[in-house]
């Protein structure tokens, strides 16, 4: 029996007696996901913000740590308020320049992809694991991603993190609404 077969048989009960949310909250996602992919500049901008405030709580964080715990640790005091420092400014930038950040932003995004898919050619190439053709022709599609990205970039940044962000949306509302199916269906057999 495999690993998702024999998952899903012991946890069948609480899969059926929770379907009916799972397949409400996939529906919510999958909404947000279509809005958020009609939407994109708007997206972009809310993305780059709550990642602002993300980076700017984790400074504070780690400033409230430097302070409470590395005080009296040499180095270790330096580095713990360095990054601190190194968060809230980053936090503080995303969240004041938001249309300056996503240029930013989607152009490390496209970077990324292009040294990924590169990756995954020559990785897939090299070893060639069972299937591996569709490992392959993911490194090709990342690599033309980063590319198309850098291509169009800075012109593509207003709409690139808030169309990533919103098919990544859909497509988790999308696997909820299956896992509810599945639970569903499960239970009439």
């Amino acid at each position: 029996m495999s690993f998702s077969a024999n998952f899903m048989d012991k946890h069948l009960s609480s899969y059926k007696k929770n379907s009916s949310k799972f397949f409400i909250w996939g529906l919510i996602l999958m909404a947000l996901g279509l809005f958020a992919v009609t939407a994109t500049t708007f997206t972009t901008l809310v993305t780059v913000i709550v990642l602002g405030f993300l980076l700017l709580f984790s400074g504070l964080v780690i400033l409230l740590d430097t302070f409470t715990f590395w005080r009296d640790k040499g180095h270790g005091f330096s580095l713990s308020l360095l990054a601190s420092v190194l968060y809230i400014a980053a936090g503080i930038l995303l969240i004041s320049n938001p249309v300056e950040s996503s240029i930013s932003l989607t152009f490390l995004l496209g970077v990324i992809y292009t040294f990924l898919g590169l990756a995954r050619i020559f990785f897939y190439s090299m070893v060639q694991l069972p299937q591996w053709g569709w490992s392959f022709a993911n490194g090709i599609i990342t690599f033309l991603i980063g590319i198309l990205i850098l291509m169009s970039w800075p012109a593509s940044s207003l709409f690139i993190i808030g169309l990533f962000v919103g098919i990544d949306l859909f497509f988790c509302g999308l696997a909820y609404t299956m896992v509810s199916v599945a639970a569903r269906g499960k239970s009439r057999r």
